[in-house]
């Protein structure tokens, strides 16, 4: 179940508190009842210590009882609103530095919006016609075909610039949507039933953007190209920049996500949302070195994954992390795990993972073999000092350009390009410098200048980088 923030007596002048919990336990109330889980709470008067029993195990009985038979870990404390002992994420505030960029997918509210190829190719493969992902493909493999995304034209746009394609939503849609409850579905039937024109604005200008499905065992963070539209079942995190990726993919997020996401479904899995688990997380603030390695890792970890799943068409994200859960609690592999072993090089993933663990602890400044219990009591104690730095004035934007463009500094003014190398290299240095983090592309960097040529920017560029006073990655120039 989506764990449950119970109200603990705060904040009304009461003094009850929790004294007992099980945040997550099998229904068995009746042979052949509900597969679904529940949550169990005793609450009294007082500031007590209370008692926190945590399924570690279940199986079925035997014999005519019906019953699973459930064993569990005790643990005694304060209990928190969220059914947990210790840090107490329900207490992180959302901060202004995640917002605007992190958005659910799209909903389509119509099947007649998905297509295959060969009905692409009877209607036109026009530009409204995209690449769809679904999050169980993600997660599972296989194509999840395309889409008809008709955002931002009107019906009578549409029957006029795509007949074939109003034709085909004509009949394959609209007679759906007409028996829609919204009235707005009913009404823009062409259209899908949540556009997102938030994440839409937000991937302007991006070729990529990082995924991850709401819902599951696992939480790999991927890149897609931006031309994909992803399903409402994924969520996206406006962004191309490797180093997010790297933060999200690291240990000290996916403790923190699962203490703060919950749980949901018959699976009993992990969630992730933009409100509970993005929005709140105080991402670090890395030197540019720590940065660089954190990206270069980041991108490794997305190319293998991608690599070895177009080299082996059946291999899975789920089976490779699968693998990789057993390879790390020293588990033996089955034939079939064994052949995931080897297709997916998952003792290499484990090691990208490992290494990308220790460069975002280093990030934060922390040691990198922290118990979860540490790294929770921890980002809780970050967020606070975010959200206080935040309400002085000071947001660490995620990015700055697109989330708060009036609040970054002013362009540095337009200098002449000298012509002593050695200002040139003194110039070009400052410019990078002052970009630090976000690096800048040889484009952004010459329109700093008045009368620099392409091709002399490229030869300075390229002297940097040989005395080691620059780097260049995804395009971007960087400082060292």
């Amino acid at each position: 179940p989506a764990r449950q923030r119970l109200d603990a007596g705060e904040g009304a002048g009461a003094p009850g508190r929790l004294i007992f919990a099980i945040p997550d336990h099998p229904w068995v109330d009746t042979e052949g009842g509900a597969a679904v889980r529940v949550a169990m709470t005793v609450a009294d008067l007082g500031n007590e210590i209370g008692q926190l029993l945590t399924v570690t195990s279940e199986r079925e009985s035997v014999g005519e009882a019906s019953t699973p038979i459930v064993t569990y870990h005790s643990a005694s404390g304060r209990i928190n609103s969220d059914l947990t002992i210790g840090a107490d994420v329900t207490l992180a505030k959302p901060l202004a530095a995640n917002e605007n960029i992190c958005f659910q997918g799209m909903n389509l509210v119509g099947e007649g919006f998905r297509i295959t190829p060969a009905e692409a190719d009877s209607l036109g493969r026009c530009p409204i016609i995209k690449p769809y992902q679904k999050a169980k493909n993600l997660l599972q493999g296989g194509d999840s075909g395309l889409v008809i995304d008709a955002y931002g034209l009107s019906a009578e746009d549409l029957q006029r610039e795509y007949p074939a394609v109003y034709q085909h939503l004509y009949e394959h849609v609209k007679p759906e949507r007409d028996e829609n409850n919204r009235a707005s579905r009913r009404n823009n039937w062409w259209l899908f039933g949540e556009t997102v024109g938030k994440l839409r604005h937000a991937l302007r200008g991006l070729t990529r953007y990082i995924a991850v499905v709401e819902t599951s065992k696992h939480k790999p963070f991927v890149f897609l190209d931006a031309a994909i539209v992803p399903d409402h079942k994924l969520y996206a995190i406006a962004s191309d920049d490797a180093l997010h990726l790297g933060v999200l993919s690291s240990r000290i997020h996916l403790t923190w996500a699962e203490a703060a996401g919950g749980r949901l479904g018959v699976g009993n899995d992990p969630t992730w949302t933009n409100t509970t688990t993005f929005r709140p997380f105080p991402f670090p603030t890395p030197t540019t070195a720590q940065a660089a390695r954190i990206r270069d890792l980041a991108e490794q970890l997305d190319a293998h994954r991608k690599r070895q799943q177009n080299a082996h068409p059946d291999l899975t994200l789920t089976g490779m992390y699968n693998v990789l859960t057993k390879l790390r609690n020293n588990e033996s592999l089955n034939a079939k795990e064994q052949n995931i072993h080897t297709q997916g090089l998952v003792t290499v993933l484990r090691q990208l993972h490992d290494d990308l663990d220790a460069a975002v602890a280093a990030a934060y400044g922390w040691p990198v073999d922290l118990p979860e219990a540490d790294i929770l009591t921890r980002l809780v104690a970050l967020n606070a000092q975010r959200a206080a730095e935040e309400k002085a004035g000071k947001i660490r934007w995620l990015r700055p350009e697109f989330q708060a463009p009036a609040s970054t500094q002013a362009a540095p003014a337009k200098v002449p390009w000298p012509k002593p190398v050695a200002e040139r290299m003194a110039l070009v240095r400052a410019r990078l410098t002052a970009a630090r983090d976000g690096g800048l592309t040889l484009s952004a960097l010459r329109t700093g200048f008045t009368g620099a040529k392409v091709g002399d920017l490229e030869d300075l560029l390229t002297t940097l980088a040989t005395l080691g006073h620059a780097r260049q990655a995804d395009g971007r120039w960087y400082p060292l």
